[in-house]
Formats: C-alpha cells, sequence, structure tokens
C-alpha cells in the first residue's frame, strides 16, 4: 500500500480525508488490534531457575546431590559444609546473572519506549488529541515538528516533512518525505507540518516486525558453541577423571569408601570454571547496556 497512489489507498481502507467515525473507528480497532507491539511476559521464577539449567551448573549440582546423599559412612556424618557452599555458590552465580540481565532490559520494552504515547487525530469531523493505541488504519492523524510518528502512513497534501528515521535506517541525516510518501512509526518529524493516512498500525508496522524479528530470532550465535564446547569439554574431562579415580582408588589402592568420596568431591568442584557463567553474564550485560545507549536493540543475553 505504499506504491500506490494516494486515492486508491483511501478506496482499499473505505475511509476520507475527513477521518473515521468513532463507530467505525472501533470496529476497526477490534479487527486490526491495539497500535502497540506486545510485551512478552515470563515469569521472573523460571527466568531465575533458568540460570542454574546449564551443563557447568548441572556438574555442580551433582556435587552437592554427592556431598549430602553420598558423602556418608565411616562414622562421619553428610558433608553438610560442601553442601551448603555449592548451593551457596550456585545462589550467588543465578543471583548475580539474574540482575544483570535484567537490567540490561528486553527489546520489545526498548522498542516500545520510541513509540508515540499521543497523537492528534481526526474523527467525527474534528481534530482531538488521543493515546496512539487507538489508531487504525484509515485514521487522519496530523504531524508537525517534534512529533513521533504514531504509525505507518502515507503524507497527504502539504508542504514536504524532515523525518529522522535513524534508529529504523540507520541514516544519520533526516530524510526529506513529499505528500504521497510513507512516514513509519517511531520516526521524529524535525521539520514541517501535514496530514497523514494511516495504512499500518502495531506489530504490521515497519517498526512492529523489526520488533517481532528481535524477539523471534532463535539463531545460536558463535559466542555461545564456544560456551557449549567449553561445558562439554569440562564434563567429559570429569567424567573420565571420575572413572580413572574409582578404579585407582577402590580396586588397586583400596581406599575407605569416604576417602574416595571426598576425592571424587574435590575432582567435581575443581574441574569446573565455576564463576565463568556470572562473569560472562555481567559481561554480556554490560555490553547491551553500552548498545542501548546507543539506540541498538538487544535481544537477552543467552550466555548461561
Amino acid at each position: 500500500m505504499e506504491r500506490v497512489p494516494i486515492e486508491e489507498v483511501f478506496e482499499q481502507l473505505k475511509c476520507s480525508r475527513e477521518g473515521l467515525t468513532s463507530e467505525e473507528g472501533t470496529n476497526r480497532l477490534q479487527v486490526f488490534g491495539p497500535n502497540k507491539l506486545e510485551e512478552k511476559k515470563e515469569s521472573k521464577l523460571l527466568k531465575f531457575l533458568g540460570f542454574m539449567w546449564n551443563p557447568l551448573s548441572w556438574v555442580m549440582e551433582a556435587a552437592a546431590i554427592m556431598a549430602i546423599a553420598l558423602a556418608n559412612g565411616g562414622g562421619k556424618p553428610p558433608d553438610w559444609q560442601d553442601f551448603v557452599g555449592i548451593v551457596v555458590l550456585l545462589l550467588i552465580n543465578s543471583t548475580i546473572s539474574f540482575i544483570e540481565e535484567n537490567n540490561a532490559g528486553n527489546a520489545a520494552a526498548a522498542l516500545m519506549a520510541g513509540l508515540a504515547p499521543k497523537t492528534k487525530v481526526l474523527r467525527d469531523g474534528r481534530w482531538s488529541e488521543q493515546d496512539a493505541a487507538i489508531l487504525v488504519p484509515g485514521d487522519i492523524i496530523s504531524i508537525k515538528l517534534g512529533d513521533i510518528v504514531p504509525a505507518d502512513a502515507r503524507l497527504l497534501e502539504g508542504d514536504p516533512l524532515k523525518i529522522d528515521q535513524s534508529a529504523l535506517t540507520g541514516e544519520s541525516l533526516p530524510v526529506t518525505k513529499n505528500p504521497s510518501d510513507e512516514v513509519f512509526s517511531g520516526s521524529t518529524c524535525k521539520q514541517g507540518e501535514i496530514e497523514a493516512v494511516v495504512i499500518a498500525t502495531g506489530v504490521h508496522t515497519f517498526f512492529g516486525k523489526a520488533a517481532h524479528l528481535v524477539d523471534s530470532t532463535n539463531q545460536v550465535g558463535h559466542f555461545q558453541k564456544v560456551l557449549t564446547a567449553i561445558g562439554n569439554f569440562c564434563i567429559c574431562s570429569i567424567a573420565v577423571g571420575i572413572a580413572v579415580e574409582l578404579v585407582v582408588m577402590y580396586p588397586i589402592q583400596h581406599r575407605k569408601y569416604r576417602d574416595g568420596i571426598d576425592n571424587l568431591l574435590v575432582l567435581l568442584i575443581g574441574g569446573i570454571p565455576i564463576a565463568m557463567p556470572t562473569v560472562l553474564s555481567v559481561t554480556m550485560a554490560i555490553g547491551s547496556h553500552r548498545l542501548s545507549q546507543q539506540g541498538a536493540i538487544t535481544r537477552e543475553n543467552d550466555c548461561h
């Protein structure tokens, strides 16, 4: 609809230059939905527990279970000190990672912050300031200096506008938009004043599609592959070490059961970089924060 003649736009949207009525706006709102981005809600508890669900944490959890369930006998009680120490380390790692990732924010919230909260719209033959969320295709809106464009729209008759759309397209300077040109939701008017007809709202805008692409990407990056390889290497090394230890300590050296378990605990705990997930989460969160200060949108930091 961005390339067809403006008169055809009115025909396809079944609207006119006098705008929509309140009743038409309400009916279309039920069809097209509100002019805002959907923000996914997730359980904070599940997100926190997610930081304990990775290969390196699995080894620590196995060590904790061994310390409490297997480290007994020989007249000695279970190894409560090691158990408590491992659990505390797991909680510290998860807490720090959880806090830092929350501080980095989420893509949908960052994108929504760039949308216009209010707009001037022509309804029932008169202009009024309304929430941008009520806009629907076919609405006539007014765009002037300093306004954030509330939805994708086609410009009507008037003087050309200067539009800053650097956040969307990366263009460093404002671009000139002439009558019948398309303007995008989330861009900013730097010069001029003109009326426009809305052609797309919410998730159907250029802005909304960008949000969907950011939030829906599941591609595993090279960095994540390296971390997975490190975790797998640690687990495999520990498994081989435990197998050798079991053969050497019991059939060959005939050690006591409890002494052997203590050695296995040392191998489990010493064989993994305990603080690595936390250090990586903090580092990635700091990088995300600095990128967001420059207008970049980042997804969650999958380094756990």
